[in-house]
C-alpha cells in the first residue's frame, strides 16, 4: 500500500476529484505499474458489469491471479464478495478515517512505551550484510518465556 499523503491533501485532492479515475485509485495499492494496471482492469469490469464472476474474468489474465487481485480488493474494502460474485462496496471510508485518529491519538499520547515488550519476537540488533547472520541474543521477554 502506498499512500502519499501530499497527493491527497485539499488542493491537490480538489484537482483530483473534477476527474477521479481507476489508476488513483489503483496506484494506492500497487507501485508495480503492471500490479497496478491488473487490478485497475479487475476492478474496472466489476464497475461496467455491476459484479464479476471468476469465469466472466477477462481472458488477458489468469483465474489465479485475477482471484489474488479481487480477494486484494476484498481486504483493502473495495469490493465484498458474495455468492461467487465480486461487487463494489465502501468498507474503507469509515476505516481509514478511524486509524488517521488512532495514529494521531498515539502521536499525542506522552506515555514511554517499551518495544521489547511489544514485540518480543522480532529480532534485534543490527545485520551485517555480507558476513554470515549471527544468532541474536535473547530478548529479556524471551527468557521470562523459558
Amino acid at each position: 500500500m502506498s499512500i502519499k499523503y501530499w497527493e491527497f491533501e485539499d488542493a491537490p485532492l480538489k484537482e483530483k476529484l473534477k476527474k477521479p479515475s481507476i489508476r488513483e485509485v489503483a496506484k494506492i495499492f500497487y507501485d508495480n505499474e503492471t500490479e497496478a494496471y491488473r487490478f485497475a482492469m479487475l476492478i474496472a469490469e466489476v464497475k461496467k458489469k455491476g459484479g464479476l464472476r471468476l469465469r466472466d474474468i477477462p481472458k488477458d489474465l489468469p483465474k489465479s491471479t485475477s482471484k489474488r487481485y479481487l480477494d486484494n480488493a476484498v481486504e483493502f474494502g473495495l469490493l465484498k464478495h458474495e455468492d461467487g460474485v465480486y461487487m463494489l462496496t465502501d468498507r474503507y471510508t469509515r476505516p481509514l478515517k478511524n486509524i488517521a485518529t488512532y495514529i494521531k491519538a498515539w502521536a499525542e499520547n506522552q506515555t514511554e512505551e517499551d518495544l521489547i515488550v511489544q514485540f518480543p519476537n522480532a529480532q534485534t540488533g543490527r545485520r551485517n550484510s555480507g558476513e554470515k547472520q549471527q544468532e541474536t541474543q535473547p530478548t529479556p521477554a524471551a527468557e521470562e518465556k523459558k
